[in-house]
C-alpha cells in the first residue's frame, strides 16, 4: 500500500513550565498521572501503556515546545518528510527532539507550532481500569490567529478529515476514529489551550472533581455535554496556565467519508449543549509555542 503521509494519532504534548515541582505534583497528585523518568530538569508522566504522553521541562518560561504525532511505519514518516520539504517548512531536526524516541524529525509550521513526526513501538497491554489515572492522551486544542490556513495544512501535511466546522472560526480535525485529535480555534494570539484526556465513564470525570476539591483545587468548567464531538468533559487550570480536559463518550466516526457537520458560531449548542453557557475567561488561558 502506497504511503499517503498520514498521522495515525496525538502522541505527546511538550511543555516548558516555571515550576516543575509544582507541574510534577499537579499531573501526579491532582490527575493521577503515572511518572516514569525524572532528573530535576525534565518530567515524562503517561496515563498507562507509554514512556510518555507529556513532558515538562523546567525553563523560565511557561510555553509549548512541541506536540508528538505518531505514524504508523517509516514510510508514512518520509512521506510527511517529502511534503514538509515541498513547502519549505523549517527543520528543528533531522532526529527526534525528544528522549525514548527512535525515529522521527520535527519542524515548525503555521504560528510557530512545531510539530514532532514519529513512530512508535506498538503495545498491547491492557487498560488498569479503576485506576485513578486518564485512559489516554486524546487530543489537543490550539488557538491561531487564522484557523483555515492552520486546517488547510493539517489537511494537506498531516493527511486529517475535518469532523466539525462551526463557522470559519473553529474546526474539529480527526487522524483516526476519535471525533478529532487537533481542535483550532481562532483567537487574538496563538497558543495551545488544552491538552485532553480520555475517561472511562462519567463516574471518573466526578472523582476528579473530587480529588481537587480535597487538594485545594477546582474544576474550571463542566460538567458540560459538547455538540461538537458530543462528550462529556471538565476542565481544570494548571500551575503553567495551560487546561487540562478530563473527558468520556466522545464521537467515533468510522466511516472516513463521513460529511462535515457545520454549526452556526452563535448557537452556542456546538459547545455546551445542556445550558449554552461557557463561563467567562475559560478560553483565555493557555501558553504559547516556543519561538524558534
Amino acid at each position: 500500500m502506497t504511503a499517503t503521509g498520514s498521522v495515525s494519532e496525538i502522541g505527546y504534548t511538550s511543555m516548558l513550565t516555571r515550576d516543575l515541582a509544582a507541574s510534577m505534583k499537579n499531573s501526579a497528585d491532582m490527575f493521577g498521572l503515572i511518572e516514569t523518568e525524572s532528573n530535576g530538569k525534565k518530567a515524562f508522566f503517561t496515563a498507562q501503556n507509554k514512556h510518555h504522553e507529556v513532558v515538562y521541562t523546567q525553563s523560565d518560561q511557561d510555553a509549548l515546545d512541541h506536540i508528538g504525532l505518531v505514524v504508523s511505519n517509516s514510510a508514512e514518516l518520509e512521506a510527511i518528510r517529502a511534503k514538509v520539504d515541498r513547502e519549505a517548512y523549517q527543520i528543528v531536526s533531522e532526529q527526534p527532539i525528544e528522549d525514548h524516541i527512535e525515529e522521527g524529525f520535527a519542524f515548525v509550521g503555521p504560528e510557530g507550532y512545531t510539530w514532532q513526526i514519529y513512530t512508535e513501538k506498538l503495545n498491547y497491554s491492557m487498560l488498569k481500569r479503576g485506576t485513578l489515572t486518564a485512559d489516554r492522551l486524546g487530543h489537543v486544542n490550539i488557538q491561531v490567529t487564522n484557523a483555515p490556513t492552520q486546517v488547510k495544512f493539517l489537511q494537506d501535511v498531516f493527511n486529517m478529515s475535518i469532523s466539525d466546522a462551526i463557522g470559519d472560526q473553529h474546526f474539529f480535525l480527526r487522524c483516526n476514529t476519535d471525533h478529532h485529535g487537533v481542535a483550532v480555534f481562532t483567537d487574538r494570539e496563538a497558543k495551545m489551550h488544552h491538552h485532553a484526556w480520555q475517561a472511562g465513564n462519567i463516574m471518573d470525570l466526578a472523582r476528579l472533581g473530587d480529588r481537587l476539591a480535597r487538594k485545594g483545587g477546582r474544576l474550571a468548567w463542566g460538567p458540560v455535554r459538547h455538540g461538537a464531538g458530543d462528550n462529556i468533559a471538565v476542565y481544570y487550570v494548571e500551575p503553567n496556565g495551560v487546561v487540562t480536559e478530563y473527558y468520556c463518550d466522545m464521537e467515533t466516526i468510522r466511516d472516513p467519508e463521513r460529511p462535515v457537520r457545520h454549526f452556526d458560531p452563535d448557537d452556542l449548542y456546538w459547545i455546551n449543549q445542556w445550558d449554552g453557557q461557557v463561563p467567562p475567561g475559560i478560553l483565555d488561558f493557555g501558553v504559547p509555542p516556543v519561538k524558534r
